[in-house]
């Protein structure tokens, strides 16, 4: 069962990183899935950073980096998977 976890907010092409804007909580290691019109796949979290800082886990509310392994749009959504 698949539940949202958040939206991207904004996308670096050149390294590969989305900013997202988190509706619940995150940790590093879980299965995401990005949807949305022209974006559908699934990847481990296996790098996150607020500021910055490498994190291993965010919560609701915080935005943060998160290193994707395909291109992603701006209203994408994230969803946590299983």
């Amino acid at each position: 069962m698949e539940r949202p976890v958040g939206k991207v907010t904004h996308y670096f092409p050149k390294i590969g990183v989305a900013v997202v804007a988190l509706s619940d909580d995150l940790n590093q290691g879980e299965e995401i899935r990005f949807a949305g019109a022209h974006t559908d796949f699934r990847q481990r979290v296996v790098s996150m950073q607020i500021e910055h800082t490498i994190i291993v886990a965010a919560m609701r509310g915080q935005e943060i980096g998160l290193k994707v392994d395909r291109e992603v749009k701006v209203g994408d959504r994230v969803l946590k998977t299983g």
